[in-house]
């Protein structure tokens, strides 16, 4: 199974919402994917981390970085980042739009 579609299962497992994922390696984007998904709540983003953390670290994926808020949560994983955000904040910084925008700008 590939990375991508490894995180999306785990995702999936905890409950996460409306899951989406975006392929960037044809553009100028500073990494080669995004994982955008919604959380039902503060505690819920943290269950997600800590579900990605326990079961990707074995598998030798490595967390550069993670920066949490009660609303939105990025992962870094150098290539690949996790964007764990409340249904408020997606629909506020409407990033499935702008990773859309940054698609069709950047193209390769």
């Amino acid at each position: 199974m590939d990375r991508i579609a490894k995180i999306k299962e785990l995702l999936d497992e905890k409950k996460a919402l409306d899951i989406m994922d975006y392929d960037l390696r044809d553009t100028d984007y500073f990494v080669d994917y995004v994982v955008v998904a919604t959380t039902m709540a503060d505690k819920h983003a943290k269950a997600l981390l800590d579900h990605l953390k326990k079961t990707l670290k074995p598998l030798g994926e490595e967390f550069l970085g993670v920066d949490e808020s009660d609303d939105w949560t990025v992962i870094d994983l150098g290539d690949i980042l996790i964007h764990l955000m409340s249904e408020e904040y997606r629909a506020k910084y409407q990033m499935d739009e702008f990773l859309k925008e940054i698609k069709e700008k950047l193209r390769g």
